[in-house]
């Protein structure tokens, strides 16, 4: 269920109008009148749903890592992504891109949520899952993939990486704080939850 803010809008649209658009995203910029009556504009970037999966077995977790062209580096992160399309079920998702990305199933899939990337600039949601009961399976990598690198650790060192700064996705850690909040919850309110 979603909760939505009941104070009154502070900006309104006047007007609306696609900038661009290509496979994986649109780019629309809005004329805007701000509730102090100054006007503005506002650009959003507009991207379908994705999903973050936290795939966890024995007490390690399983990562990607990759080029990220953006910043020009490698980053290593939790497997994530979208079909550049509208998404009726979130788990299929969550399942095609960890099958995608790592070559996993998982028996058990556990939706903990969802929160906004970005949503200074950006409409789009992350659903994200706890996926276990792993098992190896084929990869089927995008071609934006070609450089992917598969990567299991213990949690601990995950955790470390985070807190040394080497892990810096924010989807990543805010995925990880969705599931130590709901982890540490007792298992009675998890399961209602269900």
């Amino acid at each position: 269920m979603t909760e939505k803010n009941a104070a009154p809008d502070s900006i309104t649209t006047v007007s609306s109008r696609e900038v661009y658009r290509n496979h994986w995203m649109r780019l629309r910029e809005d004329e805007i009148l701000r509730s102090n009556g100054k006007p503005g504009i506002y650009g959003v970037v507009e991207k379908d749903d994705a999903a973050i999966i936290i795939p966890i077995d024995s007490g390690n977790i399983w990562l990607v890592e990759q080029y990220r062209y953006t910043i020009q580096e490698r980053a290593l992160e939790l497997p994530q992504g979208g079909w550049e399309m509208e998404v009726e079920n979130p788990e299929e998702l969550a399942r095609g891109e960890l099958k995608e990305e790592l070559g996993l199933d998982a028996d058990s899939m556990t939706y903990l949520g969802w929160n906004w990337i970005a949503y200074g600039f950006c409409r789009q949601k992350h659903h994200v899952f706890l996926a276990t009961g792993l098992t190896a399976t084929e990869t089927d990598p995008d071609d934006e993939e070609h450089d992917l690198v598969v990567r299991s650790m213990p949690i601990a060192e995950f955790e470390q990486k985070i807190l040394d700064g080497i892990i810096r996705d924010n989807c990543t850690m805010a995925a990880w704080a969705m599931y130590l909040l709901w982890k540490a919850k007792p298992e009675v309110l998890r399961q209602s939850e269900s």
